[in-house]
């Protein structure tokens, strides 16, 4: 459970699911734009015995039935999620996590809030910054690995002084919730520099294809590579995953070159990447999205 000190007065707590005596505590964890990422974090903290919360206001028929999938509980409006969760939870793209926290912040949230998207540690401090104004104790969260189903799926990185509290109320499902001991950045420092190798190699893949297409050397290069690197042509073939995310990443590979920057390191690998997501990103969500050669013409001029 959230620290005590941060709890409402007694006359408040019918908003948290007081418990009828014998009756176990559940966490109370308000859960802000649920996308496919945020629906699996969800269930699998519904899945660990919590009370998980979201709003259906504004969204669309393919949030609200994924929130319903997970398990998740609509209460009607913003202000409602606010004043009921001891833990507000933001997985959203990168590129809207600042204006999820100030609507929460706005709203006068004063508990804990776990801010799990993919910034640099510098954008999730200038959070804290914005949030602690209110009262409230920002956690900094990474999310590695794919929407937890199962076991092993997915890992969910913590860091900060209430990192502790905020995995005790998020553990128990399929996510693996781990603390790192480190302060507010560490978390989102470690999810950077992985996705740099993740996603910044899949844009250097087909960045690479789209150069041999442009020479006229793409059948020699693949030949090549079935003799001295195969495990390459294996990944080309599915980089139409990549492109079908390519909308979501190019924030992700931005805050990667603030990162990069942070560190005094050259942010060029991941401001290329971000390049290339953009040209890719007419594949949002295209389940026939295509991959290797095909998909290295969308990223050549006039394409």
């Amino acid at each position: 459970m959230a620290d005590p000190m941060n709890m409402p007065p007694d006359d408040e707590l019918r908003w948290y699911g007081t418990p009828t005596p014998g009756e176990p505590t559940r966490s109370q964890i308000g859960l802000v734009h649920p996308g496919q990422m945020g629906a699996a974090v969800g269930a699998s903290a519904v899945a660990g015995g919590a009370r998980v919360m979201w709003v259906s206001d504004g969204r669309s028929a393919a949030s609200v039935a994924r929130a319903e999938a997970a398990g998740l509980e609509d209460v009607g409006w913003m202000n409602a999620l606010v004043n009921r969760s001891e833990l507000m939870l933001s997985v959203c793209p990168p590129g809207a996590a600042e204006e999820v926290a100030e609507e929460i912040t706005n709203l006068g949230f004063n508990r804990i809030y776990v801010d799990a998207n993919a910034i640099a540690p510098a954008t999730v401090r200038r959070i804290a910054e914005r949030v602690e104004e209110t009262g409230a104790h920002l956690v900094d969260g990474g999310i590695i690995g794919a929407p937890p189903q199962q076991p092993g799926d997915a890992r969910l990185y913590l860091s900060g002084e209430f990192a502790p509290a905020a995995a005790r109320m998020l553990a128990g499902g399929p996510l693996e919730v781990i603390v790192i001991d480190g302060p507010v950045g560490a978390a989102s420092a470690l999810k950077q520099a992985y996705g740099a190798w993740t996603k910044g190699t899949s844009a250097l893949l087909a960045s690479v294809e789209a150069l041999a297409l442009a020479e006229g050397v793409h059948g020699v290069l693949v030949a090549e590579w079935a003799r001295s690197q195969p495990a390459l042509a294996a990944r080309s073939a599915h980089l139409n995953e990549a492109a079908q995310k390519a909308w979501r990443w190019i924030a992700e590979m931005e805050e990667g070159a603030a990162t990069f920057a942070g560190a005094g390191l050259p942010p060029g690998f991941s401001e290329a990447a971000a390049e290339v997501y953009t040209r890719l990103q007419r594949f949002k969500d295209d389940p026939d999205a295509p991959s290797g050669a095909a998909l290295a013409h969308y990223l050549l001029p006039g394409e």
